[in-house]
C-alpha cells in the first residue's frame, strides 16, 4: 500500500465517523427530546418556626420511607411535558415539607414515565437535598397532580427549583 492511499482511507473513515455522529445527534435533537433539564425557581414564603411543628421520629421514618431521592436514568426533558404550577406546602403529620403542583402532557401521545425533580436550598443558597415524584402512563392531554416529600424541616428551606422530565412511549 502506498502512503497516499492509507491517508485517503483514514479521511474516508473520519468523514464517515463524523457523519454517523452528526446523524445520531440530529436524531436526538428532534425537538421532542432534550438533554439536561431546565430548572424553574420556586419560593418558600410564610414559613416560620412559630407556626410549624417538627416531625416526630416515627413521622420522619415514615416520610423517609416514602420520599423519593433516586432519579431515573431513563428520563429526559420532553417538549409535551409542561409544569403548570408548583408551590412549597407544609402538611401536617408525617408529610411535613412538600412541593406540590401539576404537570400536563400537552401532546397527543402517552408518556411512559414522568418525573418531577426538585432541589431544596437554605438561606445561604447551599443545596440541602434532592427529591422527586414520579408516575407512569400520562396520556396525551391529561394532567398529574404531584406531591414531592422533602425531608428537611420547613424552617430550613429557603427556596427550591424544579424540573419535569419523562420517557416517551
Amino acid at each position: 500500500m502506498s502512503r497516499p492511499e492509507s491517508m485517503s482511507r483514514r479521511r474516508v473513515l473520519a468523514t464517515v465517523g463524523t457523519g454517523v455522529a452528526a446523524a445520531a445527534a440530529g436524531c436526538l435533537g428532534s425537538g421532542d427530546l432534550g438533554g439536561q433539564p431546565t430548572y424553574e425557581d420556586g419560593t418558600v414564603s410564610g414559613i416560620n418556626a412559630s407556626n410549624v411543628s417538627n416531625r416526630s421520629a416515627t413521622q420522619l421514618s415514615a416520610a423517609a420511607a416514602l420520599a423519593q431521592q433516586q432519579p431515573s436514568d431513563s428520563v429526559t426533558p420532553l417538549e409535551p411535558l409542561s409544569l403548570r404550577d408548583h408551590e412549597f406546602v407544609v402538611e401536617g403529620g408525617y408529610l411535613g415539607s412538600t412541593i406540590q403542583g401539576t404537570v400536563e402532557n400537552t401532546g397527543s401521545s402517552r408518556i411512559q414515565t414522568v418525573e418531577v425533580r426538585t432541589r431544596v436550598y437554605d438561606d445561604d443558597e447551599s443545596m440541602l437535598g434532592r427529591y422527586l415524584a414520579s408516575t407512569g402512563d400520562l396520556t396525551g392531554g391529561s394532567r398529574w397532580a404531584f406531591q414531592v416529600i422533602v425531608l428537611e424541616s420547613p424552617v430550613a428551606v429557603a427556596s427550591y427549583d424544579i424540573a419535569v422530565l419523562g420517557t416517551p412511549s
